[in-house]
């Protein structure tokens, strides 16, 4: 076919980054349909790609054995976690992830599939007076720690290629002392242990207030800022200090990523925030931001 340039060789199946560089300028030139045919280049080379390679990279850490022979993770091992997590000797958790990790289970598996539930479930129990205020901080404080242990390991699962993009993640609002906002900062570290593992600048310390999270935008650039939400927080608010960011960040085309309670089961509301994403979990996380940046780079 006239004006198609074949794909330059890959590595593990997937073009290299350097080869997918000026693919739209090499469409256009080929002598195709021009503008619509550099169009559709530069989605391939913006989106579809990068998107390939992040599920590549991720899904390798999941290989150690075919997805039919792994244990899988229901509510029963969920609610048997979380009955462990709320005990005062944590070693019983770690030994529970230790097995699974020895039957073939990532990392990433477990947070997803065994933490982020159990960090869930404990707000529903308490929620639905299955258990106290103490059992459930107790818990939120082990997922906490069990996060911490196993980030060094996480971080290792795959490779990483540091890119230079800055992402500041805040919980609103910051009320640790709360099991809400335990429960938020939870998924916030949890959040920020993807972005890390996938090459990005994570700031490092969450701000204590929405104006404390305005003056860090105003100094210091950040391609993406993330915002977990819980449902006791009001729409109006979380759309307030969305402008408000946006009016004082240093990079006047910042990208703004939603995730929490708030909009898990309700995604229309990031429009009405004014929000750019909704991040359901860590991993889809990174791909709607690598995405989110490709169509903010050719807004510019």
């Amino acid at each position: 076919m006239a004006g198609v340039l074949p794909l330059a060789a890959t590595r593990d199946g997937l073009p290299n980054s350097d080869e997918t560089e000026g693919t739209a300028v090499l469409f256009a030139q080929a002598g195709g349909p021009h503008l619509e045919t550099a169009q559709l280049a530069r989605t391939i080379e913006g989106e579809i790609i990068p998107r390939l390679m992040l599920v590549h990279r991720m899904e390798a850490a999941g290989a150690a054995l075919p997805l039919a022979d792994r244990p899988a993770l229901g509510s029963a091992e969920v609610a048997e976690f979380a009955q462990l997590v709320m005990s005062h000797d944590i070693a019983e958790a770690c030994g529970y992830i230790e097995a699974l990790r020895t039957q073939g289970l990532s990392l990433e598996t477990l947070f997803l599939d065994l933490l982020a539930p159990a960090a869930r479930l404990l707000e529903e129990m308490w929620q639905a007076d299955l258990c106290d205020s103490t059992d459930v901080t107790v818990g939120l404080c082990h997922l906490q720690q069990l996060l911490r242990e196993y980030s060094p390991a996480f971080e290792t699962e795959v490779e990483s290629h540091t890119h230079g993009r800055r992402v500041l993640w805040a919980s609103l609002p910051n009320t640790p002392c709360c099991t809400f906002g335990m429960q938020n900062a939870f998924g916030l570290r949890m959040a920020e242990e993807f972005f890390r593992r996938a090459g990005w600048d994570v700031w490092g310390g969450s701000p204590g207030s929405a104006d404390e999270m305005v003056s860090i935008v105003r100094r210091e650039w950040f391609d993406l800022v993330g915002l977990t939400v819980n449902t006791d927080t009001a729409l109006e608010q979380v759309a307030a200090i969305i402008r408000a960011v946006r009016r004082a960040s240093c990079n006047h085309a910042v990208g703004i990523m939603v995730s929490g309670s708030a909009f898990a089961d309700h995604p229309e509301r990031v429009t009405q925030v004014g929000a750019d994403a909704v991040a359901v979990d860590g991993r889809q996380a990174i791909l709607q931001a690598q995405s989110l940046l490709g169509l903010m780079a050719r807004r510019c």
